[in-house]
């Protein structure tokens, strides 16, 4: 009967053993991290633009960040209630709040929505963060913007 390579006839030497717990722990976190990572894959964008709303056909109720600029002359506010449209400059998406709104929210300024979207496919926002500073863009809203003829030079992207 031959042994299997590396085992003596005695047994593992203590080196061999902690080789195999430190390779199994491995393996172990291994197999975690890709069950992670599959399991959010759509979660870790940090946030959706209008367009990419559409082309992934986000389903109703599923908690995203929406992202883009408020379109100009778009905001109406009868007292909580906040309506505004978020633009890429490709696609737009309504988009309702109900509570204050931060003091940097602005027509045609950057703004990222959390919430879902109804039934109506209007979305629902649960919060909403304005721009944190006037150089502020995300990076994807700027090169949507490029894409569609609308971007403003001289508008910095962080």
């Amino acid at each position: 009967m031959t042994m299997p390579i590396g085992v003596r006839k005695a047994g593992w030497t203590r080196k061999q053993k902690r080789l195999a717990v430190i390779g199994g722990l491995a393996l172990v976190l291994a197999l975690a991290t890709t069950l992670v990572l599959l399991a959010l894959r759509d979660q870790i964008v940090f946030f959706y633009s209008p367009s990419d709303v559409i082309a992934r056909n986000v389903t109703i109720g599923q908690p995203i960040r929406l992202g883009g600029l408020v379109k100009d002359e778009s905001w109406v506010r009868d007292g909580k209630n906040n309506t505004f449209v978020v633009t890429d400059g490709a696609n737009e998406m309504t988009a309702h709040y109900i509570g204050l709104l931060p003091d940097l929210f602005r027509e045609g300024q950057g703004v990222v929505a959390e919430g879902s979207l109804g039934p109506d496919g209007q979305f629902n926002a649960t919060n909403v963060l304005a721009k944190h500073d006037e150089n502020y863009m995300p990076k994807e809203v700027a090169e949507a913007l490029k894409a569609s003829g609308q971007w403003r030079e001289g508008t910095p992207v962080q």
